[in-house]
């Protein structure tokens, strides 16, 4: 997928969010099944709550979202912090660490360091994809390996500026 604004930005752009969504829970199941991983019905379920919007949600929110379906049996909070700690593990869902709450990862599969931009107005998280950032290429110089990284940028979002 090419790195743009639009495609880098989506949280804060008008966009057919359930292409979107079909699009990354496609992606998701993609890379699961060729790294043959078991994304299982509860597994997707959550990934599918995730990403449902823009916006980061806590595990209780999560678990407030399964129960109240019909259609599953009730869960309890261990069983959905499972599943989150899966899909944290195969980079198919982020940790908002100022948060404390996770979001579906805009581009599941890519090895780059994870960049957020965060509106403190409607709360929307836009996932950055930029694998060249000057971070990892300064701390290459220096002999360094990143293998966990997060940056989270707070501020707003042009619509909330605009907003007042």
């Amino acid at each position: 997928m090419p790195s743009n604004k639009t495609t880098q930005c989506l949280a804060f752009e008008h966009h057919d969010h359930q292409r979107c969504q079909s699009r990354l829970l496609s992606a998701a199941k993609q890379l699961c099944h060729s790294q043959n991983i078991r994304l299982t019905e509860r597994r997707e379920q959550v990934l599918q709550i995730l990403l449902q919007s823009h916006q980061p949600m806590g595990a209780y929110e999560i678990l407030g979202q399964l129960n109240q379906n019909p259609d599953v049996s009730m869960v309890a909070p261990p069983i959905v912090y499972r599943a989150l700690e899966f899909l944290l593990s195969v980079g198919l869902v982020h940790r908002i660490e100022c948060k404390n709450a996770f979001i579906g990862c805009a581009h599941p599969g890519h090895a780059s360091a994870a960049q957020f931009l965060i509106c403190k107005g409607c709360e929307k998280v836009a996932e950055l994809d930029n694998p060249t950032t000057s971070l990892q290429q300064e701390a290459s110089q220096v002999g360094f390996m990143i293998d966990h990284s997060v940056v989270e940028i707070t501020g707003l979002c042009a619509e909330c500026q605009a907003d007042g």
